[in-house]
């Protein structure tokens, strides 16, 4: 009777673990908007808005960004990666002027990033999902074109 009963636990934990697992791989995917009331912005303006969305297809992980910059100007710009710390093309102009980024999986709710124009590096990246899932933080320092210090932390909603 244990070992029937240790058995159906067995099986249980072998059925439901990899759904958990999968539901808390995907804590960053969604809809983001920044909440600019939370976010601080040094040595460069503050966009007036700005929604990130992140979708996921197999290991292929899309990053889309749209919203208004600090002097009116459309900000557009996207890439596909997957989370293995190699470089992948941004298409449009992304944070810093860069033009490739390269992303690695720290654990369900962060990732640690490189941005680069070349291959020259102008940020680094620490982005952390609140364990609720409602809050994505973005940590970033860097340069901007004329070499002069960029830092964030962008704090964006779930929507």
């Amino acid at each position: 009777m244990k070992q029937s009963l240790l058995a159906l636990v067995v099986l249980a934990t072998c059925l439901v673990a990899p759904t958990l697992m999968k539901a808390d791989a995907s804590a960053l995917v969604g809809t983001w908007k920044l909440n600019l009331e939370k976010s601080t912005f040094t040595g460069a303006p503050a966009p007036k808005s700005l929604t990130r969305t992140i979708t996921a297809d197999g290991d292929n992980v899309t990053y889309t960004f749209d919203g208004v910059a600090g002097d009116g100007s459309a900000l557009k710009y996207s890439f596909t990666v997957k989370y293995d710390g190699k470089d992948y093309p941004i298409t449009g102009t992304g944070p810093n002027g860069s033009d490739h980024i390269s992303l690695k999986q720290v654990n369900s709710h962060m990732t640690q990033g490189t941005l680069k124009v070349g291959d020259k590096v102008v940020a680094t990246v620490h982005t952390t999902v609140s364990h609720d899932g409602k809050t994505s933080t973005v940590n970033s320092k860097g340069t901007d074109k004329d070499g002069k210090p960029v830092k964030q932390n962008q704090v964006y909603d779930k929507q």
